[in-house]
């Protein structure tokens, strides 16, 4: 399986933040729309960066509060980043994902954001292909 074939990919819509906006902004997105980070784009849709509920939470360890809060995302965000493409297979973002302790994982198509997954997409890809195996092993079994 491909993390093209994440269904999540094409079925939300995606959320992103200029790095000019506040780190108060981008709490209110995540709040809202229920999510553990933000891409980070450019005013041309370029991806600069990611912003995480932990680069939020080392930058109000780091700060005073009312500070911290109105601090540009750009301040806060995560600027190396380790994204993925459509074509990577499970397998291998898993390892990714796992050996850089990442919980978000950019997905570039050449040079467009196409989306986002989190380790919880991918575990739930992995889990329906191992059950769509483990049925069709059953039903070759079963002839």
């Amino acid at each position: 399986m491909k993390v093209g074939d994440i269904t999540k990919l094409e079925d939300i819509e995606l959320q992103t933040i200029s790095p000019e906006r506040s780190v108060q902004d981008a709490v209110a997105r995540l709040v809202e729309h229920n999510i553990g980070a933000l891409p980070v784009c450019d005013d041309d849709g370029r991806l600069v960066g990611i912003i995480t509920e932990r680069d939020v939470l080392r930058l109000v360890a780091d700060r005073p509060v009312p500070d911290a809060v109105t601090s540009s995302v750009a301040d806060a965000m995560t600027r190396e980043l380790v994204i993925g493409v459509p074509d990577d297979d499970i397998e291998y973002v898993m390892r990714v994902m796992t050996e850089h302790r990442i919980r978000h994982l950019p997905i570039l198509d050449g040079e467009r954001l196409a989306g986002i997954i989190s380790i919880g997409d991918v575990v739930k890809a992995k889990m329906e292909e191992s059950t769509t195996e483990l049925r069709f092993l059953r039903d070759y079994v079963a002839q």
